[in-house]
């Protein structure tokens, strides 16, 4: 029965509204970290539920940390299991609607509460970051070697186009509650429902529409775990084989820990280093997801042409230059230059490392190594942002300073990166998939 059904999926063609029902997921997931994790409720949660407290920046960062140590500790497992038994896209529907309502539920977090605030926070971000592993790992299923970064672009821009949505649906609800008098402890609860409500509706395509191209792997299931975590340790026993991809996850840790500090602290640092009021910071961003969302579509194609290192080498010098001029920035427009640096090479790096793993993993273990870079990624997230907390609240809060020292993280994985040889890392795998065919 297996066999039959695998040799079913791998002549079932891939139809033009698929990629479009795989890129509506970033589109609808892009809505909460741009209006959760960057711009609204971040700066909300330091400002308003905090009260501007000396540790409120590195508290959100430790809630935010506490989440991507759930997600690491949970993704790889998660995949494995998704491998075994052919489940991403029931999981990516459980994780769906925990991120939704776990979202919607923000709205129940006032001033003065943060333990309930850094609850939310934890377990909607929990299920977002699951969520993001198992979509990215539909990917390989979708698009041959050589339009993956292109395909990956597509979906990363249409993520930002999402994100846009969500954001300027907030900002025309601040504005007009604004203009009632309305103050934080008012309006931001809305904007928690309205992104929420965004996610869930633009969420529906994949549903529909995006098929599950893997089969269950042969054999009888009766110990569903044990079996998972059997695959797991397999994996993990045999991930030296996969060298080039090892050293790119490692590469990942550090140049996504710079990333991922930029998307969390954004909000944050444009109020406390340039004195951004809420609406001058939500427009800024506004901006940049446009910036980003060319980035991501741009160097797609850029990364199928001059390759996948060339790229993802391009944008972490940008990203270099862009912490030394934010770093330095006195003047607001020095700051929108390195604000709009940084959205051009945030899409482009992030889609092009998405890419890459996908060309560097056996298809028959695409959802338990993107589980493995979902771990990566999740690291990252720790990392960074507690870098940039710690640093900011141990210098009583010397913003600037924080982010040149957690800016570092990008000249480390570029250092990383060049040692990566894809080539050989490609040849390891196209041998794993005829021993053990997806």
């Amino acid at each position: 029965m297996s066999s039959k059904l695998s040799a079913r999926a791998e002549v079932a063609p891939v139809q033009r509204r698929e990629y479009w029902a795989w890129a509506m997921y970033d589109f609808a997931n892009s809505g909460y970290t741009t209006v959760v994790i960057t711009a609204v409720f971040s700066a909300y949660f330091v400002a308003t539920i905090a009260g501007n407290a000396e540790w409120a920046t590195f508290a959100w960062t430790a809630g935010l940390a506490l989440s991507y140590l759930l997600i690491m500790l949970t993704g790889p497992a998660l995949g494995a299991y998704a491998d075994l038994h052919a489940a991403k896209k029931k999981l990516l529907a459980v994780t769906t609607v925990g991120c939704v309502l776990f979202t919607a539920a923000l709205a129940l977090a006032g001033p003065g509460a943060v333990g309930l605030g850094l609850l939310l926070i934890v377990l909607s971000n929990f299920f977002y970051g699951s969520g993001e592993n198992l979509i990215a790992a539909f990917l390989p299923e979708l698009a041959a070697g050589r339009d993956l970064g292109k395909v990956s672009g597509w979906g990363w821009s249409l993520g930002y186009m999402g994100g846009l949505l969500s954001l300027g649906c907030a900002l025309a609800y601040i504005s007009w509650a604004q203009g009632r008098g309305q103050d934080a402890a008012h309006y931001v609860p809305v904007t928690m429902l309205i992104t929420a409500g965004l996610f869930a509706l633009s969420s529906l395509p994949t549903f529909v529409w995006l098929h599950e191209r893997a089969v269950p792997q042969p054999g009888r299931h009766t110990h569903l775990w044990r079996d998972t975590f059997s695959r797991l340790a397999h994996t993990l026993v045999h991930l030296r084989q996969y060298r080039d991809l090892t050293r790119f996850f490692v590469c990942i840790v550090f140049y996504q820990a710079g990333v991922q500090a930029v998307i969390v602290l954004a909000a944050i640092y444009a109020q406390q280093a340039m004195h951004f009021q809420i609406q001058d910071t939500l427009k800024l961003i506004l901006v940049v997801n446009i910036t980003a969302a060319i980035g991501a579509f741009v160097f797609g194609y850029v990364q199928d042409r001059i390759g996948h290192i060339r790229t993802i080498a391009l944008t972490l010098l940008g990203w270099i230059a862009m912490v030394l001029i934010a770093a330095s920035a006195e003047r607001r427009d020095a700051f929108w230059l390195a604000a709009n640096l940084a959205g051009l090479c945030m899409g482009a790096s992030q889609s092009a490392g998405r890419a890459l793993v996908g060309y560097l993993s056996p298809r028959a273990r695409l959802a338990e190594f993107f589980g493995l870079w979902g771990f990566a990624v999740k690291f990252s997230s720790i990392l960074g942002p507690v870098t940039y907390g710690v640093v900011s609240w141990v210098s009583s809060g010397d913003h600037r300073l924080a982010m040149l020292l957690t800016g570092s993280y990008f000249v480390i994985g570029l250092v990383i990166l060049m040692g990566v040889n894809v080539r050989r890392g490609r040849r390891v795998v196209l041998r794993a998939d005829r021993l053990e065919p997806a």
